[in-house]
């Protein structure tokens, strides 16, 4: 009797593990939607990229890394309206996309559809960002559709309440979402 039930409840995880696994299988979350490479502007130094991936069916996942920031510093990052980095300031990428018309603020569904949360910097001036939201999306040609915008980085900390901007500085970096 015990054996039964030890062969059944190993049966029964092995076949948990296969229905786990093929979920995962199901869901390629390897390959961008989309993606920008960030360049720096004029007299900057920095580098970087954001990717965006589709996570369920209203969620997209956005992973960012920008490096040759000030160690431990906090910058304001923002998706804007111009797929357009060409200027030495980036100021060709037009201010933060806001289809909506919401006030600038933390990211979330009251907030710009271009506010993202802040970069923070390690000790090495590496920033690393990983973020979930149901506000932005790839490729549908919907309002909150970020794909053909660019996604700035400033120089200052964003202090989510001075409108439109966040007062976070000039532009450092640059990419347009492709």
């Amino acid at each position: 009797m015990a054996q039964t039930s030890i062969r059944f409840a190993a049966i029964a995880g092995a076949a948990a593990l296969a229905a786990l696994l093929s979920a995962c299988a199901s869901t390629d979350r390897s390959a961008p939607v989309a993606e920008a490479i960030i360049k720096p502007t004029e007299g900057n130094n920095i580098s970087g990229y954001i990717r965006f991936y589709q996570a369920g069916k209203d969620t997209v996942r956005v992973n960012a890394q920008v490096t040759g920031l000030p160690p431990n510093s906090e910058r304001g990052f923002h998706i804007h309206e111009n797929g357009n980095c060409s200027a030495p300031d980036a100021m060709s990428a037009g201010g933060h996309y806001n289809p909506t018309g919401h006030q600038h603020g933390k990211a979330g569904p009251q907030a710009h559809v271009g506010d993202l949360p802040s970069l923070m910097a390690d000790s090495t001036g590496v920033a690393t960002l990983v973020y979930e939201t149901k506000n932005i999306s790839i490729g549908t040609g919907q309002p909150s559709d970020v794909k053909g915008r660019a996604v700035v980085v400033h120089k200052d900390k964003d202090d989510f309440t001075t409108q439109p901007t966040g007062n976070s500085g000039a532009r450092i970096g640059c990419g347009v979402i492709q």
